[in-house]
């Protein structure tokens, strides 16, 4: 949530920034001055009849030990007309309050200046590549008929037993998934992340914190009993274990590093994108979640792409970097970098992680703030990557090693799997 100083003071700066999302935001930020004036206004209504009403109290106590009675009676009806104005602007200073944040929480972050301009994912520029494509043999076949063949992934019994986009992995193909699992955390742990084992069930505000709501509600499977949310990543339960925290600025960086599944009703996908393991509903990540000094965070962003960079060339999967435009960009997000895996069989570039700073905008609503050595308090910069999401990195690993005689496994997984062919 951008902060209402910032819009205050940088109006037409972030009305031109956020023209790189595709946006005209010009009426509604023009709204939200306008209400954030009228919320100040009638606050300072209040704290004016809350001083007189606190300076009246006082009067009143004398009044009556000097014995000025009828005076003492008239202080007391001017404090009932008080209240009854303080009662009438509770509520206004209240509902201008809650119009004040809803209005907030419907503007996206704003860009950083690199961001290019685009309308979709077509228009996300290249940064780099790197690895070789593999020489796709005439009988090399996708994913999903790898997975039947070596009996590695039921996506039929999935759909039986839940439905589609919930698939079963089986023998050799659950081991590669825990495998790369767990050579994902233990990656993160050398790096100086803290492993953690979070909730897969998150409330009303932890959606809020991060930002999944309200924009992506209808995206996120919800307990209407519990009021509960079933992650759509790792990112939401890790940030938000720092809502409401004063950190000192000694504290800083923060690096939690988490495995969980991941759920996302991806409505509205189809077509070839969510063939086998493209696109699911449940699916397994490890996410890295950063905590930083806004001096520090860009920095630490390139830091991350590079480490994600490094996970994809010891398992020698090609891969490019992209930095997404302004139309692909996050709601929250004011830069990410995606990474792709080439997928051999498919002929085709898959997602596997997106890197992103959130800057303020996430520690904004968590109210995520450090204390300098001067005392004064700053809110932190969020930021966080998948490191890595594990269906697209299966399928480009079995569709990129198959051979004539099997499925060879990366080096760095073999210790992990305990076979280096299926």
């Amino acid at each position: 949530m951008l902060e209402i100083t910032r819009i205050r003071e940088n109006k037409t700066e972030i009305i031109e920034l956020l023209k790189l999302r595709n946006m005209d935001a010009a009426a509604q930020i023009e709204k939200i001055i306008a209400v954030d004036a009228d919320w100040r206004s009638n606050k300072q209504k209040q704290d004016s009849l809350l001083a007189e009403s606190n300076a009246l109290a006082k009067e009143i106590g004398q009044l009556f030990k000097l014995g000025k009675r009828e005076e003492a009676e008239e202080a007391k009806k001017r404090g009932g007309e008080i209240r009854d104005e303080e009662k009438k602007l509770d509520e206004v200073v209240g509902k201008l309050a809650d119009e004040l944040q809803s209005l907030l929480y419907e503007i996206p972050n704003v860009p950083h200046s690199s961001v290019p301009l685009g309308n979709s994912d077509e228009d996300n520029v290249k940064i780099s590549e790197a690895g070789e494509i593999p020489t796709v043999g005439a009988d090399w076949i996708p994913h999903w008929e790898l997975a039947k063949k070596y009996d590695l992934i039921d996506f039929d019994m999935g759909v039986k037993v839940t439905g589609a986009g919930f698939p079963f992995y089986m023998g050799k193909g659950a081991r590669l998934q825990r495998a790369l699992i767990n050579f994902f955390l233990d990656e993160a742990r050398d790096a100086g992340y803290k492993e953690v084992i979070p909730p897969f069930l998150v409330n009303e505000a932890s959606g809020y914190g991060t930002g999944q709501l309200p924009d992506k509600e209808g995206q996120m499977y919800h307990d209407a009993q519990g009021d509960l949310y079933l992650i759509p990543t790792a990112e939401v339960p890790l940030t938000n274990m720092y809502r409401n925290v004063m950190l000192a600025e000694a504290d800083l960086p923060l690096k939690t590093t988490a495995y969980t599944p991941c759920f996302r009703r991806e409505a509205g996908s189809y077509g070839s994108d969510v063939r086998g393991l493209n696109r699911l509903h449940q699916f397994d990540k490890v996410e890295i979640v950063r905590v930083e000094h806004p001096n520090q965070s860009y920095a630490v962003l390139d830091q991350m792409v590079a480490y994600v960079q490094g996970l994809l060339t010891k398992l020698g999967l090609p891969y490019r970097t992209l930095r997404l435009c302004g139309g692909d960009l996050g709601f929250t997000s004011a830069l990410t970098f995606d990474l792709e895996v080439y997928s051999a069989a498919q002929d085709k570039w898959l997602e596997v992680s997106s890197i992103s700073n959130f800057e303020t905008y996430q520690a904004n609503r968590l109210k995520l703030r450090f204390k300098g050595a001067d005392k004064k308090k700053s809110l932190a910069h969020t930021l966080n990557g998948s490191a890595l999401a594990l269906p697209r990195i299966m399928a480009a690993l079995l569709e990129n090693n198959q051979t004539s005689t099997g499925i060879n496994i990366p080096e760095v997984l073999v210790p992990y799997t305990g076979f280096d062919k299926i």
